[in-house]
This record gives C-alpha cells, sequence and structure tokens, in this order.
C-alpha cells in the first residue's frame, strides 16, 4: 500500500531451483529483484506490504501461510540470505563473533564455549585471516570485503539448503569480487546448496550462474540456461543490458544504452513494460501484457515479437 493506493510490487514471478543449482536473477535497480527475495525470506514488512495472492513452496510448505515463528525456524537451517551493504547490515555495537554466534544459538542448544568454536570454524572457512582473534573485533574494524565474508559466514552458520545473495559484491573492488564468487562456489561445492544470486551485474551471472531469470518492472521477461542468455538472448530488454557491457573481444567506438528509465510501480504503462524504451515496439505491443512464452526447448520469453527479432 502507498500514498497512490495499492501497487503490485511483483506480478506473475513463477520459478524453481534445484538442489546445488545457482539461479541467477538480474535487471535494473527496481525490477522487483529484492522484493522477490524478501517475499520468499517471509520479510516483507506487513503492512505496508502483504502477499495478496500465490505461494512460496519450500520443501512441500507453502512459506506464504507459515507464522512467524514458524518461519523463523525455516531462516537458518532451511533458508538464509546475504543482505546489501554488509556494513549497514551488521550490528555496529556487537562484535562480529557475537553476532555469528547469535545466528547459530537461535537454532542449535551449544555451550558457550562450543559456540565460540563453531563460529571460529566459520569464520575461517569463509576465509577470515587469524579468525580466533578477529572474533572480538567489530565491523568497522573489518575491511569492506571482510564484512561481506562475516556476513556469508552468518548465512551458512546453519547450513541452508537455500542461500540467496542479493547483490553480494555491491560496493567491493573487482578483486575482491571475484573472492567472493569464487567463496561462492567453493561453498555450493561443499554443502551442495542451491544458490539464488541477485544482481544487476551481467559479469557477475556470466561467472556463476547456472540458470538466468531476466526481470523488468515486476515481471518476469526471459528465463533460460545462462548460455542461451548470452548467446541467444530473445527480449529486447536483455540484449540492451547486454549491450551495455564493456566487451574485451569486439571494438565498440561506444557503449549502447537502453533509453528512458524503468517506469515507478503506481505508473506503469499499459501493455509491455518495456514499450516505451523499446526501439522494436509496435502498436500491439502497448494493447496487452505478453505472456511469458516457451520459444525453445529451455528457454522462455515475454515478448510479441521474440521469434522476429531473435538472433541467428
Amino acid at each position: 500500500m502507498t500514498g497512490s493506493g495499492e501497487v503490485n510490487a511483483i506480478e506473475e514471478v513463477s520459478f524453481s531451483i534445484r538442489e546445488g543449482e545457482i539461479l541467477g536473477i538480474v535487471g535494473e535497480s527496481g525490477s522487483g529483484k529484492s522484493v522477490t527475495a524478501l517475499t520468499v525470506m517471509g520479510l516483507l514488512p506487513q503492512p505496508p506490504a502483504r502477499v495478496a495472492a500465490g505461494e512460496v513452496i519450500f520443501g512441500g510448505q507453502n512459506l506464504t501461510r507459515m507464522s512467524d515463528r514458524q518461519m523463523r525456524s525455516i531462516r537458518g537451517p532451511g533458508i538464509s540470505m546475504i543482505f546489501q551493504e554488509p556494513m549497514t547490515s551488521l550490528n555496529p555495537v556487537f562484535s562480529i563473533g557475537d553476532q555469528v554466534m547469535e545466528t547459530i544459538a537461535a537454532h542449535e542448544r551449544l555451550s558457550q564455549s562450543d559456540l565460540r568454536k563453531r563460529a571460529i570454524d566459520m569464520l575461517d572457512k569463509v576465509g577470515i585471516p587469524s579468525a580466533a582473534r578477529r572474533l572480538d573485533d567489530y565491523p568497522h574494524q573489518m575491511s569492506g570485503g571482510q564484512r561481506q565474508r562475516v556476513m556469508i559466514a552468518m548465512a551458512l552458520a546453519c547450513n541452508p539448503k537455500l542461500l540467496i545473495a542479493d547483490e553480494p559484491t555491491t560496493a567491493l573492488d573487482v578483486t575482491i569480487q571475484a573472492q567472493i564468487l569464487d567463496l561462492l562456489m567453493d561453498l555450493r561445492d561443499e554443502f551442495g546448496m542451491a544458490i539464488m544470486i541477485i544482481t544487476h551485474n551481467m559479469g557477475v551471472i556470466a561467472e556463476t550462474a547456472d540458470r538466468v531469470l531476466v526481470m523488468y518492472a515486476g515481471r518476469v521477461i526471459e528465463e533460460a540456461p545462462v548460455a542461451g542468455i548470452f548467446d541467444r538472448p530473445l527480449h529486447p530488454y536483455t540484449r540492451g543490458l547486454l549491450e551495455c557491457v564493456p566487451s574485451l573481444v569486439e571494438d565498440k567506438p561506444r557503449l549502447v544504452a537502453i533509453p528512458g528509465t524503468l517506469p515507478e510501480p503506481a505508473r506503469r504503462p499499459p501493455g509491455c513494460r518495456f514499450a516505451p524504451r523499446c526501439v522494436h515496439a509496435q502498436p500491439a505491443c502497448t494493447a496487452a501484457i505478453p505472456s511469458l512464452e516457451l520459444l525453445e526447448p529451455t528457454h522462455t520469453a515475454a515478448c510479441f515479437r521474440a521469434r522476429e527479432l531473435a538472433p541467428a
């Protein structure tokens, strides 16, 4: 609910994720990526937000019908999340060790010494040097990359089956970004968990994802294996995102930007949400919202002209 009345932040969003799979969700800021993740986690602020329809099935249970107490038992051992901006997500008045141990203590009955040992093991696993000594440090005493590793340690403390990583490399330099992504891949292989990685960075998607979901203005507009998205994008918006990425092998005189901006949720256009920014839009595009269609064996897209405009 907003000052303009009730607005659908996301709609017709449907996807699945398999054990050990990395699903990438990509799109501009405001596309609905983080709202989707918070819906899965049951962390939408209610009010003003609410789940008006649909369901989130995890382990055979519908999470949208669970109470706050039931959801607290799911968060941690079932689903865990790495939030954006580790400096603001970590509590500045508690030590790193206290915050990691609190996460473990919420789900397991362990002595203080065992909690401390487990926290040290987790910090060591995510690559914090001298973990036993750094356990008593506070967030401001650590670098951005180290704080992000602490967030990962907290998220993995209870061995979740699904890890949601919301912009895990935001505000990190490229070297640290590569280290964090390598760490997530190694931990996926070690624990066998599924990962949902949310980003607007196509490079991160190429590096990590097995399958990709492209979102725009609260809807899924394309889904395919990562190779299909990069080799044969079927939606004009996906092609626009890829054209914005600098190339190391192709000499481009300048990058091509997508014209216009993402519409506000309360002012979304009729028909295809991307039509006002699409150079291929026709009158039919503004008459109805295109549905997500299976155009190739593992590739879906929501565009009236997808087959016609598909690259060879």
